[in-house]
């Protein structure tokens, strides 16, 4: 059982409330997602592991188990070209569920025109295999989902 952490304040929205079809209709995998609140913040590792892939906008952390979660920064962002973001550490890293990995203020997402909505992803799992998802307001570091 992988515990899955909340990587930003918000409220836990689920997928299907993601303005972009390739993370609503689950194609990349199954979890929920938060609509942070508006205010500068960072985003934590959901799981302990090592970081490997870090974008400004994204990051994936693989578990010594080998199961990889998606943390997506807001919709369309990627055409930032980082701008907004501030790394906090760095791919290869190994990191402890609930360490800073990426700064970012949400409000300057959604001021660009964008949705700053952060999908959380369990990467190439099964649907059934994520439970206990939570709904409503969440802090940085709550649970967010349990994967079987």
């Amino acid at each position: 059982m992988t515990t899955v952490l909340a990587p930003v304040a918000g409220a836990a929205i689920g997928l299907a409330a993601v303005p972009d079809p390739v993370f609503s209709q689950a194609m990349v995998g199954p979890g929920t997602a938060i609509d942070p609140r508006r205010e500068p913040g960072t985003a934590i590792a959901p799981i302990s592991g090592t970081i490997v892939k870090l974008h400004p906008h994204a990051f994936v952390v693989v578990g010594d188990d080998g199961r990889g979660v998606l943390v997506h920064l807001g919709i369309d962002t990627v055409q930032l070209k980082g701008e907004g973001f501030t790394l906090l550490a760095a791919e290869g890293d190994h990191v402890t569920a609930g360490q800073p990995v990426v700064a970012w203020n949400p409000a300057a997402v959604e001021a660009g025109g964008r949705s700053p909505v952060c999908p959380v992803v369990a990467l190439d799992a099964p649907a059934e295999s994520v439970g206990d998802v939570v709904q409503g307001d969440v802090d940085a570091g709550d649970l967010l989902f349990q994967w079987s």
